[in-house]
């Protein structure tokens, strides 16, 4: 726990020995509207299975069988089937934008009867459709779950999740992705929705092109009007915008995890001047039964005798003072030099947010 505490503030040290953070591409701050992926989904069955596909209480896996087969000319009832080597899956894929018809992308594969493995399983030709019920791309390959299951003898051993599985490259685009092509005014969407990240971003593309070409909506959107000398060129235009530098600026934030004890700060947390005081007191009962026999030829009984210990034990409590401007580093050497845990800085966190103490927003995931 201490070597833990201890990279936590060698990487704090790191940070604040840089006078700033590197300036980011405006290509990793933003993106533009109407340039996005789309989500793709579908239908189909996994064949070639070792036995391991659905069994005969998943019904609609043996009717889409059935209708298969039937569209190739052989009709078999779906009642008069118990095939163990299919399993129906439902699809999902990414489309990303302005993808071609011919392009290939992946798509993923999860079973929704109760087949046990994917493992080895061939996906058999299906359409990928988007929101709107049009068909954008179709899939097929082998899938690649990852893991598997071995099992013998009453005993099995599992590893990964082998009921989903990858098709790497199984999807050919069919349809053109709805992507929308950039215009004269083009609009700047913030990943992190902030005014001070937007003001600067609206000052460096206006020091960029030499003119007042961009504008701050709001704090999450900046438009930026196309100059005439890139009317005919607006890839170049947008390639130009991607490589300017901003410094985007980031708030103070303390995420929490409780569930794993895992604390993130940033360097830009700032602690004002307080006490903290921190101690333990355990309780500690033990309960015996002892037996207690009567005397010899009398007429008493076997009884059980309860014996109850109580210890208390109360650690003297520890405490640290910070002063003024006080920085993350400094916090988390005072919370180790009184032997705090993970979860005691959690605990001690929360308190200073209550107090006032922690200049800073406390986010609980």
């Amino acid at each position: 726990m201490n070597k833990l505490l201890a990279f936590v503030v060698l990487v704090l040290s790191v940070f604040q020995e840089t006078p700033c953070a590197a300036a980011t591409r405006l290509k990793d701050l933003v993106s533009l509207e109407g340039v996005r992926d789309n989500q793709l989904i579908g239908y189909g069955l996994v064949v070639g299975l070792a036995g391991t596909g659905d069994r005969r209480q998943t019904v609609f896996s043996a009717q889409s069988l059935a209708n298969l087969l039937q569209q190739m000319g052989v009709a078999v009832s779906p009642q008069a089937m118990q095939v163990r080597n299919t399993a129906a899956v439902m699809l999902t894929a990414v489309l990303p934008p302005f993808a071609q018809p011919g392009t290939k992308i992946d798509v993923i594969a999860g079973a929704i009867g109760d087949a046990a493995n994917l493992q080895g399983g061939l996906l058999v030709l299906t359409s990928l459709r988007g929101i709107d019920g049009s068909t954008y791309a179709v899939a097929q390959g082998p899938v690649v779950t990852g893991g598997f299951v071995a099992s013998k003898g009453g005993s099995s051993s599992t590893l990964n999740h082998p009921t989903v599985g990858r098709v790497p490259n199984g999807a050919i685009v069919e349809r053109a992705a709805p992507s929308v092509a950039p215009t004269g005014k083009i609009k700047l969407q913030l990943h992190q929705a902030d005014f001070t990240t937007a003001s600067r971003i609206v000052a460096g593309v206006n020091q960029r092109f030499g003119s007042p070409v961009a504008t701050a909506e709001n704090s999450g959107l900046v438009q930026v009007n196309m100059p005439a000398n890139y009317s005919t060129r607006s890839i170049d235009f947008i390639a130009e915008l991607e490589k300017i530098s901003v410094d985007a600026d980031q708030p103070a934030r303390v995420v929490i995890n409780e569930r794993t004890g895992t604390i993130v700060m940033g360097k830009e947390v700032k602690v004002s001047p307080v006490a903290i005081m921190h101690g333990a007191l355990s309780v500690e009962i033990q309960t015996n039964f002892t037996a207690s026999q009567p005397q010899p030829f009398s007429q008493g009984q076997t009884t059980v005798v309860p014996e109850t210990k109580l210890g208390v034990n109360e650690e003297k409590a520890k405490n640290i003072v910070l002063q003024d401007g006080a920085t993350v580093e400094q916090l988390v050497r005072a919370l180790m030099s009184i032997g705090s845990t993970p979860r005691d800085i959690i605990a001690i966190l929360q308190n200073l947010k209550s107090a006032g103490a922690l200049n800073a927003d406390l986010e609980v995931i």
